[in-house]
C-alpha cells in the first residue's frame, strides 16, 4: 500500500510516497524507513518551474537525484510530473502510477468536517465555507483538488484536516466569549492546526517516555508555531483558536491580537479592513517586530549583534511561549515533559534556552551543555529535573499516511 503525501502552497506541490505495507501501527515501524520518494515543484504557473525528486530506492538499488526545469500550469501537472519520476524505468521506484493507493493531504480547516475523508463534494464544500478563516491554504487545496479528482478520477484523495487532534479539547476550553449563536450558526470557536506534527509528537514522546498516561506539552516551532498540551495522547488544550493567524506570533503573522485595535489603525492609516487584515497576516509576527526579518536565524544573528529590534522580537517570541507553556501546566496538573520540535524548536537552542529559563522551581531544569547545539532526538534536562525536556523531530507525513489508509478501509 502506497501513499503519497502531498503538501500544498498556492504555487508548490511538495510529497513523499510511502510504503504502507505490513503492521505500520507497531511501535518498531519506522516511519523514515517507509519513504520511497520525495521531492517538490515550486513555481507552479510561472513560465517554468523548478521540479525536484529524490528516490531512496530506485529501480537499480540506489538513491537517485534530480533536479530538472519545466513548464508547469497547474497542480495538476504537477502530480503527473511527479508520477512520471517516480515511474521513470530506470531511476523511479514505481512500475506504474496506479501503485499508487491514494493521495493524502495536510489539509488545514474543513470546519464541520473536521477529521479525515475521502474527499468528495461535501468536503470540498465544507472546506469551502472556511475558505475566509484559512484564505492561504483552503482555496488552492481546493483549486487542487477538483483539478486531481477530474484529472486522476480513479486514483482517491484523502483530507486528514489539521483540526482533527483538537476535537478532544473540552468546549470551556474552544469557545470563545460571543454570542451562543455565532458559535452554533457560524463555527467561530478556538479549532487549532499543526494537528499532524502534535499528533506524532504524542505518540513518539509515549515510545521515549515508556508510557501511555504522560503529560506533555508539545512546542511545535517554525515558520508557524503552536503549543498543545496533550494528556495520555489526546490534546486538552491548544494555542491556535479559529484561524491559523492565532495563538504565538509566527513569522509573518501577527498571532494573538486585540480586534478592537483594528478601527483605530484603519482610522489612522486610511487602510480598508481587508488591507489592515493583510498586512496582520503578512508583514505581522517575527517580521514586524524585527523590521523586515521572519527567518529566527537572522533574528538571533541580528540580536546576538544587538541590534535592539531583533532583541525585542525575539523576547516577544519567547514570552508569548512561556505565557501559554504556564496555562497549560495548570490544564495539566503535572508535566512529564517538555517536547520541541519544528524547524526553530529542532535547531535553536537560543530559543529552547529561553523559554526553558526560570522554571527551576516548577522542576524544569534545562541542561546547558546538552542543549548547546543539540540538533535530532535528544534530551536536554539535568538528572535532577522532574520534567523531562526533548527534542522530537516531527513526521506529519507519516501521521497523514496512517490517517489516510484508515479512511480508505473505512469506506
Amino acid at each position: 500500500m502506497l501513499i503519497l503525501v502531498a503538501n500544498l502552497g498556492s504555487t508548490s506541490f511538495k510529497y513523499k510516497l510511502l510504503d504502507m505495507s505490513g503492521d505500520f501501527e507497531s511501535a518498531n515501524a519506522s516511519p523514515d524507513s517507509r519513504v520511497l520518494a520525495r521531492g517538490a515543484v515550486d513555481r507552479i504557473g510561472e513560465p517554468i518551474s523548478q521540479c525536484e525528486v529524490i528516490v531512496t530506492r530506485s529501480h537499480q538499488g540506489e538513491t537517485f537525484r534530480e533536479e530538472t526545469q519545466m513548464p508547469v500550469p497547474d497542480h495538476g501537472v504537477a502530480v503527473q510530473a511527479c508520477l512520471d519520476q517516480l515511474t521513470h524505468p530506470e531511476n523511479g521506484c514505481l512500475k506504474e502510477a496506479n501503485e499508487v493507493a491514494a493521495i493524502g493531504f495536510k489539509a488545514v480547516h474543513g470546519g464541520r468536517k473536521s477529521g479525515t475523508f475521502v474527499v468528495d463534494d461535501e468536503v470540498l464544500e465544507a472546506m469551502d465555507e472556511m475558505s475566509a478563516a484559512a484564505p492561504a491554504h483552503n482555496p488552492p487545496y481546493i483549486a487542487a483538488m477538483k483539478l486531481l479528482r477530474q484529472r486522476f478520477p480513479e486514483l482517491p484523495l484523502v483530507a486528514a484536516f489539521e483540526t482533527e487532534f483538537h476535537d478532544t479539547i473540552s468546549p470551556e476550553r474552544r469557545t470563545y466569549a460571543i454570542p451562543a449563536e455565532w458559535t452554533r450558526e457560524m463555527q467561530i470557536q478556538k479549532w487549532g492546526f499543526h494537528g499532524s506534527s502534535h499528533r506524532f509528537i504524542a505518540e513518539r514522546a509515549a515510545e521515549v517516555l515508556g508510557r501511555d498516561d504522560a503529560k506533555i506539552i508539545s512546542c511545535h516551532l517554525g515558520g508557524s508555531s503552536s503549543l498543545t498540551a496533550i494528556d495520555s495522547g489526546k490534546s486538552i488544550m491548544t494555542t491556535m483558536g479559529m484561524t491559523p493567524q492565532t495563538g504565538v506570533p509566527q513569522n509573518n503573522r501577527v498571532g494573538d491580537f486585540d480586534a478592537f485595535a483594528i478601527p483605530l489603525i484603519m482610522q489612522r492609516t486610511s487602510q480598508s479592513l481587508e488591507e489592515v487584515l493583510q498586512t496582520l497576516a503578512s508583514q505581522g509576527g517575527l517580521k514586524g517586530l524585527s523590521g523586515g526579518m521572519a527567518d529566527l536565524r537572522d533574528i538571533e544573528s541580528a540580536a546576538s549583534e544587538g541590534n535592539a529590534d531583533a532583541k525585542l522580537a525575539l523576547g516577544v517570541y519567547t514570552e508569548e511561549i512561556r505565557r501559554h507553556l504556564g496555562g497549560m501546566m495548570v490544564a495539566l496538573g503535572r508535566l512529564d515533559a517538555i517536547v520541541f520540535t519544528g524547524g526553530i524548536g529542532e535547531n535553536s537552542d537560543v530559543v529552547r534556552a529561553a523559554v526553558s529559563s526560570g522554571l527551576e522551581g516548577f522542576g524544569i531544569e534545562l541542561d546547558a551543555s546538552k542543549n548547546d547545539g543539540m540538533r535530532g532526538e535528544g534530551s536536554l534536562h539535568t538528572e535532577s529535573s522532574k520534567t523531562q525536556i526533548l527534542v522530537l523531530p516531527t513526521n506529519e507525513e507519516w501521521i497523514v499516511a496512517k490517517r489516510s489508509l484508515r479512511a480508505l478501509a473505512a469506506q
